[in-house]
């Protein structure tokens, strides 16, 4: 048997050029990709809203973004801004609003980027996809929550978390005088409830130890690591420290690992208790019903897992910080909870607290000036033209932001930044905002379908803790910063005192 040395020489050295080819082809494609990425985002823009946001010199006089945004936003004619480095169009008018969000809704889907952002973490989930797959996942997801058993199961979750769990650590403190952050123990409280109503567990977060959760920790670094992905300069950072699986791509890698196990365990725990999965009023189990993919399965109910933790108790953070400087409304909310429910009544019924209009209107306003999600984004399928004649460039970010629309005085009013519930309110009756002025919920296709369960449980919490107790906000002169996050969470928390009422 012979062996030609020249030809595996030759073979090897062809191998090699070919090798090198590929190599240096990749790179420079991906070089050349960068450099049009980079030329897209302009970042030698000289404007000053550009410089100031690149330089950082908007934090001197304002303490979040958000309020720069605003600052930005209210100055400008049309309510309408661009931050060309960011490649990204604001907007906080509601005629703009509605055009993205209804009349023009199928220009303007979540889009690529952004699903790539939260893609590790919510996968295919409702929130993070668009066309057919989110039309499925939205229509079975109304008809389960429409549902009669599905909103009386949910409440009495939430009644039976505020009884056993939030009114006994709110009386433990009472006594001590003692001041804790009364934010941790809101997202304790809702992370308890959305994981027993989303996958029927009970992490515990809430018993009087206030023990650690895996899986809440592991779920509040997925999410605060997915939303920093979007304020890289560049996706190719976060996405080159994915792929080498270092730094906090690798921690994110981690987390998502955690919630992953959790959901997988009980996905089989669901498997092994048989197929009579709607016998059983989680939302996975009757998910299960229709849908026999696990790996869909878990992107659906994380997504709403995202959805009911952080958004419920950012909400209440905010409506307990201004109701803690407005001794007025909190006495109205006790009026009218006295003349609705009777004094014997441990909790509300559904019913009655749609019968509290001022409540409402209460929990609406502190929305209008903290909602839960202080802007959204979507995409650009082709070139458009907003309403305000703002030119929107294929591919480009629009952005509509809830958080500066609430403090626009051209929208609310001179009063615009005072916490009044009374603008709700017609004749002592709760009357809805325009949702295009008012897109807490989103409004148009996207409106939020579990909008009036998520309402239930802050008007149920609400309602039992101003019937119990006077929550004051220990350092009420603080101005309040946000942490980098998907959702609004007050950085450091909301430090209260708690009293109990005497009549």
């Amino acid at each position: 048997m012979s062996f030609d040395l020249k030809g595996f020489v030759s073979l090897e050295s062809m191998s090699l050029t070919c090798g090198v080819f590929f190599f240096s082809f990749t790179l420079i494609f991906s070089l050349f990709s960068f450099l049009l990425f980079i030329s897209r985002m302009k970042p030698w823009c000289n404007c000053h809203t550009c410089k100031s946001y690149l330089t950082f010199s908007w934090c001197a006089k304002f303490p979040n973004l958000c309020d720069w945004y605003t600052h930005l936003l209210r100055n400008s004619p049309t309510g309408t801004i661009h931050v060309h480095v960011l490649g990204n169009t604001i907007t906080s008018n509601p005629d703009n609003v509605e055009h993205i969000l209804k009349t023009n809704f199928q220009n303007y889907p979540k889009g690529k980027p952004f699903s790539a952002i939260l893609g590790d973490l919510l996968g295919k989930g409702i929130f993070n996809v668009d066309g057919e797959s989110w039309k499925f996942q939205r229509k079975m997801a109304s008809l389960e929550l429409g549902s009669v058993a599905i909103r009386s199961y949910a409440m009495e979750l939430v009644n039976q978390e505020i009884q056993t769990r939030l009114v006994p650590f709110m009386e433990s403190k009472t006594t001590a005088n003692a001041v804790f952050d009364l934010q941790d123990i809101l997202r304790r409280f809702s992370f308890d409830n959305i994981c027993k109503f989303s996958f029927g567990l009970d992490p515990g977060c809430l018993l009087p130890a206030l023990p650690v959760s895996d899986l809440a920790v592991a779920f509040d670094l997925a999410s605060k690591l997915s939303a920093e992905r979007a304020m890289t300069a560049s996706p190719f950072v976060w996405k080159a420290k994915r792929f080498l699986n270092v730094g906090s791509e690798k921690r994110l890698r981690r987390a998502i690992g955690v919630v992953n196990d959790v959901a997988k365990e009980m996905i089989r725990q669901r498997r092994e208790m048989g197929s009579n999965f709607n016998a059983r009023n989680d939302l996975l189990s009757r998910f299960m019903g229709s849908i026999d993919d696990d790996v869909y399965l878990r992107d659906i109910v994380v997504s709403f897992l995202l959805a009911g933790r952080d958004t419920i108790a950012s909400g209440l953070t905010g409506f307990f910080s201004l109701l803690s400087g407005s001794p007025d409304v909190e006495a109205l909310i006790r009026e009218e909870m006295g003349r609705v429910v009777g004094p014997a009544q441990e909790f509300p019924s559904f019913e009655q607290l749609r019968e509290m209009h001022y409540l409402s209107a209460a929990i609406h306003e502190s929305m209008r000036l903290f909602p839960p999600i202080q802007f959204d984004s979507k995409y650009a399928s082709e070139d458009d033209v907003l309403p305000d004649g703002t030119f929107v460039r294929k591919g480009s970010r629009v952005t509509y932001h809830p958080y500066a629309m609430g403090r626009m005085e051209r929208i609310w009013g001179p009063d615009c930044l005072d916490f009044r519930p009374e603008r709700w309110l017609r004749d002592g009756v709760f009357v809805p905002a325009c949702p295009f002025k008012y897109p807490v919920f989103q409004a148009g296709v996207r409106v939020c379908l579990g909008k009036d369960l998520a309402l239930m449980e802050m008007k149920s919490v609400a309602a039992a803790l101003v019937r119990r107790f006077d929550i004051r906000v220990a350092e009420p002169a603080q101005e309040p910063r946000f942490a980098p996050g998907l959702t609004a969470t007050l950085r450091g928390g909301l430090a209260v005192r708690v009293c109990e009422r005497k009549c």
